[in-house]
């Protein structure tokens, strides 16, 4: 009860069967399914299927008809502003009130919902009205239909980007945002506040957000034309190289292969210097920190398949709320079975008991 671990690292907080990281192989399996078989082969709204119902032919369903309030362009904000939203607008029952079946049909309805509402919210930064219904209904999967939505159109090799990305950052267990959907889940609070704080959780840009600062970055090495002279540079001012290090692989991070052979695939304009940069910067990071395994992960190389499809750098914490909504409904669900209040203790380090005239 004594032993403080700042962040809880180490500390198990949950026993859960929806995905494992490999910290020594560098594999990411869910439900025992490595992803590398899964990218490629079905589309993420069967991944979504396979970590909520452990069952690969289930899938996320289609959004419902629905118009947010008020959407400003700003998609993290309005992702999480109308997701708490919808609890009052569909009247959603409070988790330890209702069925697991009206749980997960719950989540199902907000994980759809959710890609619709950052998908119009992306028009509305562009200035534009989303695409109308009958655009959209012409998607085979998530992925074509976000765009559909957002774009009126979807470029094939979006898509992939799209799918691909999705499918690699669905689920990595007990990360801060999913720690707080299970936390808020554990209140017995409904769906959709528990995703809206999930949401919000994923904001920082500690946790979610380092593709945004990879694609500038990229860009500065391509114009300065000198890999080694960057991170010197950088590293001598203090400057956080962004994209590698991970707290829980000690090998390489699997996505980050998956997702730099997907950058190649579909023919990347910024693979060469992301590699270029990636070699001098991991050499560099190993000299600086020999007691210590820091490889690339997954941020870096997400940032370029994003680029592929054209996301802007200040959209992609959003796009990783779509992706992770998979994860998140698994661990909800997952909490809801536990029944179990999240209350960890404190240790306290203040003043020792004194007076009101002594201070």
């Amino acid at each position: 009860m004594n032993d403080f671990k700042p962040g809880l690292e180490g500390v198990v907080a949950v026993q859960t069967e929806i995905a494992e990281p490999d910290r020594e192989g560098g594999a990411l399996r869910y439900r025992g399914i490595d992803i590398e078989e899964l990218v490629g082969h079905v589309p993420y709204e069967k991944v979504w299927g396979l970590l909520v119902d452990d069952d690969i032919n289930s899938e996320m369903p289609h959004p419902e008809p629905y118009e947010p309030a008020a959407l400003s362009g700003n998609a993290p904000s309005d992702l999480q502003a109308e997701t708490g939203r919808l609890s009052g607008v569909w009247r959603l029952g409070k988790l330890n009130e209702i069925s697991d079946e009206q749980a997960r049909e719950d989540l199902g309805r907000l994980s759809a919902e959710m890609m619709e509402i950052v998908a119009r919210s992306a028009a509305v930064a562009e200035g534009r009205e989303p695409a109308p219904d009958d655009v959209v209904a012409g998607g085979d999967t998530a992925a074509e239909r976000f765009l559909l939505r957002w774009r009126g159109e979807a470029d094939p090799r979006h898509v992939t980007a799209i799918d691909t990305y999705w499918i690699c950052t669905a689920e990595h267990g007990l990360n801060a945002s999913t720690f707080t959907a299970r936390v808020v889940a554990s209140t017995g609070a409904d769906c959709g506040a528990a995703l809206s704080a999930a949401v919000g959780a994923l904001s920082g840009p500690l946790h979610g957000g380092a593709p945004a600062y990879v694609k500038p970055m990229l860009e500065e090495v391509q114009e300065l034309g000198d890999p080694e002279r960057w991170v010197r540079d950088a590293l001598e001012h203090g400057k956080r190289i962004m994209g590698f290090g991970h707290r829980v692989y000690r090998a390489e991070d699997p996505r980050s292969r998956i997702l730099k052979r997907t950058a190649k695939e579909l023919g990347s304009p910024q693979v060469e210097v992301a590699e270029e940069l990636e070699l001098v910067a991991l050499k560099a990071l190993q000299e600086r920190h020999p007691e210590r395994v820091l490889a690339t992960n997954v941020e870096y190389y997400s940032a370029i398949v994003l680029d592929v499809a054209e996301i802007p750098p200040p959209l992609a914490p959003a796009m990783f709320a779509c992706s992770r909504v998979a994860g998140w409904s698994a661990h909800i669900l997952e909490q809801k079975r536990t029944g179990r209040l999240f209350r960890p203790s404190a240790q306290y380090i203040g003043p020792a008991e004194r007076s009101l005239a002594s201070v």
